[in-house]
């Protein structure tokens, strides 16, 4: 039984958890789906009334009745190196892949249907909420006097990207910033702002999940800090211990949004309260176990490696 892990060919954070599978003899295929077609082949037969697909690449071939599990990793868009690509080559090849995989009885981190919905920052903290996890008030507007009462409420408050750091430099784009009642608030009618009270904090916190296991590091904050996955605030990430509370949440978040993996982000306060700011159904994980020595990997590794028809959640 192999395990698929879909990423591009220079992933450092999937090397980490292909040497752990590796240690346990288990089987892997690593494919890039923007190598399809051309490095890689699939084929996939729906005749007889039954249902069989092969992969190959690398000189490996994966039958889908030998699949473990699926790792979607950092993949790349279909037939992206293809000689000539398009939009439609593009739509044909992922029709052809995922398609071909849903077919397949398997384990997904994450199961890409329900790693596209925990994208979106709304949805985020809506099941943060119904998680029971602390979260920072919050608006999402295009009408500036929505924006003005809410800084005229919250005082402080901070405005970033909903979808992350552009990847461009448009010029409506604008840096994780703390603002205050008195801005000018008129470009928020150009598109979406984001507000959000802004925590004081003393101290960042990754809380990492791996299906039911949960690895927690902390980074002091330097004076005044806004955003603390830019720049160097002089401490770096340390072990710390998962409140009772924060653990019952994450297991919640997890079941409500179908996930296996998952990198919370929160800002502690003086009182040690972890505010909710994002869930990265992808994160991340290889600088925390690098800093802390925390077995990520090894965690990621061992749930990719169950059989298949063992209960979600169990090792």
């Amino acid at each position: 039984m192999t395990v698929l892990i879909l990423t591009s060919e220079q992933d450092v954070t999937a090397d980490m958890a292909v040497a752990k599978l590796h240690e346990r003899g288990v089987p892997v295929m690593r494919l890039d789906p923007a190598d399809i077609p051309g490095k890689a082949v699939l084929s996939a037969d729906y005749a007889h009334g039954d249902f069989d697909g092969h992969l190959s690449a690398n000189g490996h071939v994966l039958s889908m009745g030998g699949l473990r599990s699926v790792w979607v990793r950092r993949p790349g868009e279909p037939a992206a190196h293809a000689a000539h690509p398009t939009q439609w080559l593009t739509a044909e090849t992922r029709q052809a892949l995922y398609g071909m995989l849903y077919s397949a009885s398997t384990r997904w981190m994450n199961h890409p249907r329900n790693a596209d919905q925990a994208r979106y920052k709304p949805w985020q903290l809506r099941i943060a909420h119904l998680s029971g996890f602390a979260v920072p008030p919050t608006v999402i507007t295009t009408a500036p006097r929505v924006a003005q009462q809410f800084a005229q409420e919250y005082r402080d408050v901070v405005v970033k990207s909903a979808s992350g750091p552009p990847p461009d430099d448009p010029e409506l784009a604008l840096p994780t910033t703390l603002i205050g009642p008195d801005a000018d608030f008129s470009a928020v009618a150009a598109g979406p702002a984001l507000l959000q009270r802004y925590i004081p904090k003393r101290a960042d916190i990754r809380l990492t999940c791996v299906g039911p296991r949960l690895f927690a590091a902390r980074k002091r904050a330097a004076p005044g800090q806004v955003d603390g996955r830019y720049g160097d605030t002089g401490y770096s990430w340390e072990t710390t211990e998962v409140p009772d509370r924060i653990a019952k949440s994450g297991h919640e978040y997890l079941t409500l949004s179908g996930l296996a993996y998952a990198a919370f982000d929160f800002a502690e306060d003086e009182e040690g309260v972890w505010w909710f700011l994002e869930c990265n159904q992808g994160g991340q994980f290889g600088f925390v176990e690098l800093e802390t020595g925390q077995p990520i990997a090894e965690a990621v590794a061992l749930w990719l490696a169950q059989d298949r028809r063992a209960p979600e959640g169990r090792w």
